[in-house]
């Protein structure tokens, strides 16, 4: 039995209190409803998996590969394989603006089905995949948390800058800077899991599901929400 786990967005933070009174920090994201827009299978596709799509995307703005995923559109090749007898199953739905596939078996599941958040009942803890906010181009302090120079003698504009980099012994590089040296660069845009965050509530009416902890992310962001696999 494959991992439980839904499609959401990533709505802000705030706090609530549990039965002691104590305020939680909680993470609310939206979280469904999902269309099943295809199960993959081991006889098939060499692996199990689902796939599901969350919000709909304007059909003005959607490709032609982006409908067609979703609905027959009646193409040349598509008729050929109806004529040959492959007929493959479509959900019959408007195209999606985040489409990912949670692996596994999942009995029961067909295609053109509907996930909700109460899909995730009884889960005591999830591990929420994101993409981190973007920084661009970042310098050391930033970036890695470096300290920066002196801000007195012999240092002159150079307050953020990092420093040497290198060596000038020949048993330690030949004046090269070390594979893995941390310097600035792009920061951000990296796709990160908070794991094993607790399950506080799940608002089934709204399409809610509160989480405790921070989830990577802008508000707004799309995230990908599987039960913890985690031990401990």
């Amino acid at each position: 039995m494959a991992r439980r786990g839904i499609l959401g967005r990533k709505v802000g933070m705030t706090q609530v209190f549990d039965a002691a009174g104590k305020a939680l920090p909680v993470t609310v994201i939206e979280a469904g409803p999902c269309h099943v827009l295809l199960v993959r299978t081991m006889e098939r596709d060499g692996y199990a998996a689902v796939q599901l799509g969350f919000k709909d995307k304007p059909r003005r703005l959607a490709s032609r590969a982006e409908r067609g995923q979703v609905a027959n559109l009646g193409s040349a090749r598509g008729k050929k394989r109806q004529e040959a007898g492959v007929v493959v199953a479509k959900a019959e739905c408007e195209p999606k603006r985040f489409v990912r596939e949670l692996r596994g078996e999942f009995p029961g599941t067909e295609v053109g089905a509907t996930w909700t958040v109460q899909s995730l009942e009884g889960v005591k803890a999830v591990d929420v995949v994101g993409i981190t906010k973007g920084r661009g181009f970042s310098g050391v302090i930033k970036r890695h948390g470096f300290g920066g120079q002196r801000a007195t003698h012999g240092v002159k504009k150079v307050h953020r800058h990092m420093g040497g980099t290198g060596s000038l012994a020949a048993w330690r590089g030949g004046g090269r800077p070390k594979k893995g040296k941390r310097m600035p660069g792009h920061y951000g845009c990296d796709q990160v899991t908070s794991r094993n965050l607790d399950v506080v509530r799940i608002d089934a009416e709204s399409n809610l599901i509160l989480v405790r902890g921070a989830v990577p992310g802008p508000p707004g962001g799309y995230v990908v929400i599987h039960e913890t696999n985690k031990v401990g």
